[in-house]
């Protein structure tokens, strides 16, 4: 083994190394009642004292991180989480989100307290004030809260991009993401990909729906469809994305539920038979989808106005908000979709797609089932019921 021992830091080191196991062995007390965000906290500490006090000296590096390895194994034989790989983790763990706190020392959530989450899901440019909020109000930190092997994840896929890292630590707390998953989402760019759709939801529904639902788009939607010919026409893609509705609901997100394909609603003695028809559980309102497999025409926005306005008349019940449209096309003239969309006052949307044939394993979601949508539109009748039923005020 290299020799990595200075003599102006032997007495330093020796006392460091004491305090790391003094840290560990209370860790493993607390780990009873806490055990991720305890060990994380033992992680950050760790890679905060490399960085601090060790990464500028004369002998940090590989033999650094061996020699520290081997003292840690040695002081406490048999524990797992000293390897030289995964201290260099703590080391970056610490540096990617370190300027995002305003004091020191994170506090260690108890169980009893809630992640911290951003009110406009996805929105990277926000991500700084709830983390920064969160430690000003004692609150558990958002990436003390996901296990070590998701962080190595994302330390190894956003590198230095601290926005994208905490968009996909926000991301797994939301939809509980196992670390399979995550790697998924992140091969597929979910980053690059989420709020990028083309719409005027900021604008034509109110704060904060309009924001929300413009950060659940995306461009393009990924759709992985199997036994698709190389030549399709858009009914069969219709046909594949329907037989392969759990991965087109992990597409769309989570709070969607599926109502129908090509589904008929009648105005006024005309029908309208929109393509696909969600129900957004969250905000209450329907989403008609249409897809075309050619660019976009301004016939196709003028279409999905028409089923938007037919959902709106038709299929609203009491308590449902403003129904949202949403294009899905192969290609579009960004600058002239940005000028439709601002001369309609319903909400709509264009977005671009992709194909793919690969369906990850073990892909899963907290995606509401039909069965879901149909105890949720069952509350709302009882509640109306009640309603209508209530004698009127004496008063």
């Amino acid at each position: 083994m290299e020799n990595c021992k200075k003599p102006t830091l032997s007495a330093e080191y020796k006392k460091w190394l004491a305090e790391l196991k003094h840290r560990y062995r209370s860790m493993q007390i607390k780990a009873a009642v806490s055990v991720n965000s305890v060990l994380i906290e033992f992680y950050w500490n760790l890679g905060k004292d490399i960085s601090e006090k060790y990464s500028k000296s004369a002998f940090y590096g590989t033999s650094f991180f061996r020699r520290l390895s081997a003292d840690l194994q040695m002081e406490m034989p048999g524990e797992a989480g000293f390897s030289p790989r995964n201290i260099r983790y703590c080391v970056d763990f610490y540096e990617l989100y370190k300027g995002l706190l305003q004091q020191d020392v994170a506090k260690v959530p108890e169980q009893s307290e809630k992640p911290v989450i951003p009110t406009k899901a996805g929105q990277p440019e926000h991500l700084q004030q709830p983390v920064a909020k969160a430690v000003s109000q004692g609150k558990p930190l958002p990436f003390f809260l996901i296990p070590w092997g998701h962080h190595c994840t994302i330390l190894d896929k956003c590198k230095s991009d601290v926005n994208k890292a905490m968009f996909y630590v926000y991301k797994t707390l939301e939809n509980n993401w196992s670390r399979n998953v995550l790697l998924n989402w992140i091969s597929s760019d979910l980053y690059g990909r989420s709020g990028k759709a083309l719409t005027n939801f900021p604008l034509t529904l109110p704060e904060p729906d309009g924001d929300l639902a413009q950060q659940l788009t995306k461009d393009p939607y990924i759709f992985a469809v199997q036994g698709l010919l190389e030549h399709y026409n858009e009914t069969e893609l219709k046909k594949a994305m329907v037989a392969n509705i759990e991965t087109l609901l992990l597409e769309l997100g989570s709070g969607f539920a599926f109502v129908g394909r090509e589904k008929t609603v009648e105005v006024y003695g005309e029908e309208k038979r929109i393509d696909l028809l969600f129900y957004f559980i969250p905000q209450h309102r329907y989403l008609a989808v249409e897809v075309k497999t050619g660019e976009f025409d301004p016939a196709d926005l003028g279409q999905l106005q028409g089923y938007v306005a037919a959902c709106d008349l038709v299929l609203n019940r009491p308590g449902d908000n403003s129904a949202m449209g949403l294009l899905v096309c192969k290609g579009k003239n960004a600058p002239l979709v940005r000028y439709l969309l601002g001369k309609t006052e319903l909400p709509l949307g264009v977005s671009d797609y992709e194909l793919t044939s690969v369906l990850p394993d073990k892909f899963k979601s907290d995606i509401p089932s039909v069965e879901e949508l149909e105890a949720e539109l069952e509350r709302m009748n009882i509640k109306e019921s009640a309603e209508l039923q209530r004698p009127p005020d004496s008063k």
